[in-house]
């Protein structure tokens, strides 16, 4: 029986991804920064543990807590939305912390006991804006293109141990948490200047041609872990499926 432990499961994609190995038979230890036993099924297979992944001392306790692991999912991750012009330095680092160097962390307080082993894998989930340009979501992009380029990097660099690292890709969700989980980041961040562009944006985003749901990512998600092949990218919603597509076709 196999252990994955999963990052930012206390709502959207990483909630339904704790669930969805759970129903497969897996051990699963969810993180969140505010522990929630009452969201995941009740079972001795489902372990909640707090986690900050822009704490050393939180990475190093929830890893000493869970034992070994056979996959670890990085989901964590926070938005921001608005103008890049009004957009504080301050915000585009908080944001970096937690979507880039958060995974950073968890993937290299990881690796050692996988690369020991010969085995395991590791799956980072970013974004469709990696896919296709986006606006509004100037610093967010960043931070996930950032984990696209680190990844693959990555994932030459273990394949002599054996150890898989791959790329899950969700569209656009509205029924996930991610506005709400931005938070006070967004307050402010669209100057009268920009209110026409934005309003426009805005309307776009109430009438998608297809959206994500938090089963597809889930899907994705076991499907990358379980995965033996090469294939690195792994786009999750009919969406991100569509974007990457024409990205490949473009290419």
């Amino acid at each position: 029986m196999k252990t994955v432990l999963i990052t930012g499961c206390s709502s959207g994609y990483g909630l339904e991804t704790a669930r969805h190995f759970h129903a497969r038979g897996w051990n699963v230890i969810a993180t969140m920064r505010t522990p929630r036993e009452d969201v995941l099924p009740r079972s001795e297979r489902v372990r909640v543990l707090a986690l900050d992944v822009t704490q050393p001392a939180s990475i190093a306790a929830a890893l000493a807590a869970s034992g070994p692991i056979d996959v670890l999912v990085n989901n964590a991750g926070i938005g921001a939305l608005g103008a890049f012009e009004a957009t504080p330095m301050a915000v585009a680092r908080e944001v970096f912390e937690t979507n880039t160097f958060g995974v950073m962390a968890m993937t290299q307080a990881v690796l050692p006991q996988l690369r020991a082993r010969r085995s395991g894998v590791v799956v980072n989930v970013t974004s469709s804006v990696t896919l296709a340009p986006m606006p509004l979501v100037a610093v967010y992009t960043a931070s996930k293109t950032a984990i696209e380029g680190f990844t693959a990097s990555l994932a030459l660099e273990l394949e002599a141990f054996d150890v898989r690292v791959k790329l899950v890709e969700p569209g656009y969700g509205p029924t996930t948490r991610f506005t709400s989980n931005t938070g006070p980041r967004n307050d402010g961040r669209i100057p009268e200047a920009y209110a026409p562009f934005a309003q426009r944006v805005f309307a776009a985003f109430t009438q998608p041609a297809a959206v994500t749901t938090e089963s597809d990512v889930a899907e994705a998600v076991y499907l990358a872990a379980t995965d033996a092949s090469g294939q690195l990218r792994f786009p999750a919603g009919p969406d991100a499926v569509a974007l990457a597509r024409q990205s490949e076709s473009r290419a």
